[in-house]
């Protein structure tokens, strides 16, 4: 009868502590997106403003987890000069994207909302964006990306 009552409060902690550790994992990985765009250098006239990441079901139909990063910069150069900056980290076509940035909402997320909590008022935001992923299970366990 014991063993029984300990297998059972052993199941509940892995279920009550997977149910818990799942979302944080999925989580750090959309961190290490943000960080790593925190961590390319900035082109001259340009100023870090804000960062974030998000993880879940961002953009299309179906099920799947996706994973998002994001910086904020306020910058002189034009789009096209910082898309050229830019382009230069790029391992893909979903790395290091360059966007105008009007509003506080991250319009490239179609599900739910995002907001950047810097108000954009005027001219020369810009949001620098990658989107990742993951070869983890933990990925398909998520509930957010269903």
């Amino acid at each position: 009868m014991k063993k029984l009552k300990l297998v059972g409060i052993l199941a509940a902690v892995v279920l009550i502590g997977g149910s818990l550790l799942i979302p944080l994992i999925n989580n750090y990985t959309a961190y290490k997106l943000e960080k790593a765009l925190c961590e390319i250098p900035l082109p001259k006239e340009t100023e870090l403003i804000e960062s974030l990441s998000q993880t879940g079901k961002l953009t299309g139909n179906g099920n799947g987890m996706q994973y998002f990063g994001a910086i904020l910069i306020r910058s002189e150069l034009s789009l096209e000069e910082l898309n050229t900056y830019y382009s230069d980290y790029r391992s893909s076509e979903w790395d290091y994207l360059v966007e105008v940035q009007e509003g506080q909402s991250v319009e490239v997320i179609e599900h739910g909302t995002l907001k950047f909590s810097e108000g954009i008022n005027d001219s020369g935001y810009y949001i620098v964006y990658s989107w990742g992923s993951s070869n983890s299970l933990l990925k398909e366990l998520d509930i957010r990306g269903h």
